[in-house]
This record gives C-alpha cells, structure tokens and sequence, in this order.
C-alpha cells in the first residue's frame, strides 16, 4: 500500500514535472541538438551525445502522450468509477502494446540494437494461462519481457516488480489499472508478499501470463554474493554451493514462485532467458557502451504443468534446476566482449 504523501508526491509533483521537462525540452530542442553536434566528434562512439539527446526526447514524449491519454480515459470512465473494469484494462494494454512498439522500434533503430530469439518460439496463438519465470539483468530487460508477450505473442501481461519503477509517472499509472503489484525488495514486518503474488496470480484467462523475476533483482557480483550469504545464514549449505557455482544469475527465491504455482494450478511455464546486456551494470558501463550497436538474444522454454512436481520441496529443486539450465546457456550465448 503506497503511503497518501508519497502518491501525492507521485502524481502532484513529480508527474507534472515530467510533463514540464518534455515541453521545455521540445522547445529548446534546436539548442540542444547544437550542443549534442557540438559534442558528438570528441566523444567515443558514433554520434553518441545526438543519439541519447533523441531517446530522451521519445522518451519524455512518450510519457506526456501517455499520462495525458490515461488521463482522458479516467475522465470517460466516470472519473475512475470503472477504470479498472475489463473493457478499459483492455484499452491500456493496447494502449502499452503500442508505445512498446512504437518505442522500441526507434531504440533499435538510433541504438542499432537486435533482438534475436534461440530456440523454438513459444505458441503465438494463447490457449492457456502461462507463468512466465525470467533472469533479471541489464537494462530494460522488463520492457524487452514485455514488448515480446504483449506484441510477439499476444498475451496480457500481470507482472510483479520493484516499487521504485513507480516513480516513473506513466508506468506508476497504467500499472495501478491493469493486473500488478508493486512489492519492496525489503518488505516491512507483517507484510506478506507471498499472499499478494498469489493474489495477482488467481484466475488468470486463457491469454494472461503472470510474469516474475524469481531473482528478485537485476544480478550483480555484489548481490549474487548476498545472495548466497543469506542461503548460508538460514542454514541451507546444500543451495548455497549450488548458488556458487552458477556465476551469471541470482540464486532464485522460491517464494513468489511457489505461492504463483499454487495459485495458478492449470498454468504451463514459461522459463525467459536473455543475454547481450547483462554486463551493464553501472551508470558508467551503460556511458561506455552507448551506442550500444548490441544483439540481444532471448531465450524461451515452455514447461508443461506435467513436467513441474507437486511437492514444495520438490518443486524448489525443480526451480534451481531449471536456474542452472539458465545459467549455462548464459554461458554458452554471451557476446565475447562481455
């Protein structure tokens, strides 16, 4: 539950300065293209400064053209009385899907980035609820996850992820409309994640893919280390030196997955996959490497519900298992520079 002072922070401040930023930079932009130029041939890389000057410029377009159209759609739907009803959920995912199309053709487009997908393609065609289990590296790695199912593959997305994305006034707003969750990577005493997840994981129609990152957080050395720290301090020695000998993800937190699984007993999984820009950790690594001119490459099983054991225990070794499948094909797909 968001604290009243900071949604209002959220929408009253933060949200119309975002909207302010875009106008004034739409407005100088013939100053500011001067300066990337002017810029460009004494920094590494081709035309760097002008290529992130214009994704800063979609981006923030994007998001006034967002808040001002979910904002017209809250007043047609009787200010807010049935925003979230099926009809107007269905009108925001459309309204997602075509930003994410729209945007990522032009970041692939001025970044030279490609997308490429290893192995056989899920069904394009739902005829299920999926869960939908992906490694958690680099940047925009949610947005790739998302623009893939709701644009290759049709589905609605519900997705569960960090509530410090909901800064981001567009994303804070369309997410409070359709199926999410924000949750904090720290919980507070009393609060129960588990039950939110599965919440959010009931009752999921015929194109809904329940998404969650079982890592809990982007991989970096420094949490892959606490990560296997906290498996030795709860006792489980056996977890932890399997955690150890996977170097490129997270041990997996069981937790969210199992409470989904239970909640969602007719769903297939999805196990997700990614590499190209996992190495991007830092601000400094994403300066270094813009522009990017990077291939992405995805990944994708589909697990039966069949093939996924009934007992809790048995279904923690069935995630780490399938973590370790994860990490090897890292291995094996990783671009040699990184």
């Amino acid at each position: 539950m968001t604290h009243p002072a900071v949604w209002a922070l959220r929408r009253l401040v933060v949200a119309p300065a975002v909207v302010a930023l875009a106008v004034v930079l739409w407005v100088t932009l013939p100053a500011w293209l001067l300066v990337a130029a002017a810029l460009s041939p004494v920094l590494p890389g081709r035309w760097r400064a002008l290529r992130l000057l214009w994704l800063v410029v979609v981006y923030l377009s994007f998001e006034t053209l967002l808040l001002a159209v979910m904002l017209g759609l809250w007043l047609a739907s009787g200010f807010g009385w049935r925003i979230r009803s099926p009809y107007f959920a269905g009108i925001h995912y459309d309204l997602v899907q075509g930003t994410l199309i729209v945007f990522f053709r032009e970041a692939r487009r001025v970044l030279a980035l490609r997308i490429v997908t290893d192995g056989p393609h899920p069904s394009r065609h739902p005829d299920g609820p999926v869960l939908v289990m992906c490694r958690h590296a680099g940047p925009g790695d949610s947005f790739i996850l998302m623009y893939a199912l709701l644009h290759w593959y049709h589905r609605e997305p519900r997705v569960v992820l960090k509530n410090t994305l909901a800064w981001d006034p567009a994303i804070d707003v369309v997410l409070r409309r359709i199926p999410a969750r924000f949750i904090s990577p720290n919980p507070a005493a009393g609060e129960d994640l588990e039950s939110q997840i599965a919440a959010l994981a009931t009752g999921l129609d015929d194109n809904d893919a329940f998404v969650i990152f079982p890592e809990g957080g982007n991989f970096t050395p420094e949490r892959r280390a606490r990560a296997i720290t906290r498996l030795r301090r709860l006792g489980l020695e056996r977890m932890a030196v399997r955690a150890e000998e996977m170097t490129h993800v997270l041990a997996p937190r069981p937790g969210g997955v199992l409470a989904a699984l239970e909640a969602a007993p007719d769903a297939d999984v999805l196990m997700v996959a990614h590499t190209g820009l996992d190495h991007l950790v830092t601000v400094s690594d994403l300066w270094r490497e813009l522009p990017m001119d990077k291939q992405i490459t995805m990944r994708w099983w589909q697990v039966s519900r069949a093939e996924i054991p009934e007992d809790r225990e048995a279904r923690i070794e069935w995630l780490y298992g399938w973590w370790e499948r994860v990490d090897d094909w890292i291995e094996e797909n990783r671009p040699a520079e990184a």
